[in-house]
């Protein structure tokens, strides 16, 4: 992913809400499965995680990494911004497409 993909999909994630939240609990079916449909219909996702200490926290992510395939954009405290693409996405559902035109991709 190059810089400017990186940039643009921070700006696009600013205005997104988390649809995910990793607990304590740690990485559930449930929570792997909700991660897997939130990416495949949004492509780029923010997720919160909810643990309190920093090192749980980087853990968490490295297994959210390896376990979804998708890349870390930009992390900021207990705020991650995941991307993977979809080559067969619904362009009203996701993320990328609905918000190209607002952050001057077009």
């Amino acid at each position: 992913m190059s810089q400017a993909q990186k940039k643009a999909f921070r700006s696009i994630g600013h205005h997104l809400d988390p649809v995910v939240t990793v607990s304590e609990n740690g990485l559930s079916e449930g929570v792997l499965a909700e991660l897997e449909r939130a990416l495949r219909d949004h492509e780029l996702v923010k997720i919160k995680l909810a643990l309190p200490e920093r090192e749980d926290r980087a853990a968490m992510l490295e297994a959210l990494v390896a376990e979804s395939d998708a890349e870390l954009v930009q992390k900021i405290g207990k705020v991650a911004l995941f991307y993977r693409h979809n080559p067969k996405v619904n362009p009203k559902l996701s993320n990328i497409k609905r918000f190209e035109e607002h952050h001057g991709r077009r």
